[in-house]
């Protein structure tokens, strides 16, 4: 079942009616226009208005929620307290108390749940860690994203919790690591006190620098994931239509003079390499992992315990907000 068809759910609907042996048996939301929608397009679907019409239908074993972020942890804790797996949109939750929470009752009742990270699920991005795993970009210094656009103006939660989940999830997905130290600063123009415009940097062990720029308040929509390390760079630019991901033959070297203790600096400028990248839906990738781990019983790349990192750097870049810009450990 899916709870939620307004901007995201029609989507995940969408892909899940896609895929093969999966039956998709109801869908519930709380707005009775938006339901006969999704019937008049799929009219084998059963629609409600009343969550617990899912809970108790012991023929669903799996419950997507695709909901406001408020609504995700009380939706979330019904379902894995039914015994139904879960797949839950970002942000996971609002607070790193009810991550936790969810967290143990899913280990508890052996549930799979997942989080909704969708570019960890991107075949550009998969194609990215490939390329840092094999050491062709060396070692990585740091990295640097972009998500801003004009729209999608939320008023349930700030952009740092909106659009903050993809680019955080992101960087703790290829460096591997987890920040020691986060820094946020963020502005609000059109709703205060929700911050619409949010600049956050973390700080990684080994010197690795991540910064983010999240706006909904920019002209251009821009998608773009900058990776700078020692041998080469990557950009990752969502935004484009086929050539997503292009690596770089850019760095600088360190040469030794002959009879000198000093090192001589130059540039290096080589080729431009555009890797075949898989036209896939990320979406589509995400929905069958989803239904993969729970045929299988496979920890989801996007599991809870992962999702609960991202809470904890996205509730800490938010006690740095409120500390004006103020470095804040995790």
């Amino acid at each position: 079942a899916v709870v939620g068809c307004g901007y995201w759910g029609p989507n995940l609907i969408r892909n899940f009616i896609q895929i093969s042996d999966v039956y998709l048996s109801m869908v519930c939301d709380l707005d009775q226009v938006r339901l006969n929608r999704i019937q008049r397009q799929y009219p084998a679907i059963k629609i409600t208005t009343s969550f617990s019409d899912l809970l108790e239908d012991s023929s669903i074993e799996a419950i997507a929620i695709a909901t406001p972020a408020t609504t995700h942890f009380s939706l979330v804790k019904e379902a894995l307290a039914s015994g139904k797996h879960v797949l839950v949109e970002k942000p996971f939750t609002l607070n790193c108390e009810d991550a936790r929470t969810l967290v143990a009752l899913a280990d508890k009742k052996q549930c799979i749940l997942m989080v909704g990270h969708l570019m960890i699920y991107h075949p550009a991005l998969q194609k990215l860690k490939q390329f840092i795993q094999s050491g062709e970009l060396g070692e990585i210094y740091y990295l640097y994203s972009t998500r801003v656009n004009l729209g999608q103006v939320r008023h349930d939660e700030n952009v740092l919790w909106s659009l903050g989940p993809h680019d955080v999830s992101i960087a703790l997905y290829l460096l591997d690591a987890e920040p020691k130290e986060v820094m946020a600063y963020g502005v609000s123009y059109l709703q205060p006190p929700i911050q619409d415009v949010v600049f956050l940097f973390l700080q990684f062990p080994d010197k690795k620098l991540v910064q983010i720029h999240l706006s909904w308040l920019d002209p251009h929509k821009i998608r773009k994931l900058t990776v700078i390390g020692s041998k080469k760079m990557a950009v990752l630019d969502d935004m484009e239509p086929q050539e997503k991901l292009k690596f770089y033959d850019k760095g600088v070297m360190f040469n030794k003079s002959f009879g000198s203790a000093l090192d001589s600096i130059s540039l290096r400028f080589g080729d431009i390499y555009i890797p075949k990248v898989d036209g896939i839906e990320p979406l589509q990738v995400e929905c069958q992992h989803f239904i993969e781990c729970i045929r299988t019983g496979k920890k989801p790349l996007t599991d809870g315990h992962s999702a609960l990192k991202v809470v904890q750097i996205l509730e800490a870049a938010e006690k740095s907000m409120k500390l004006k810009g103020q470095m804040v450990s995790i």
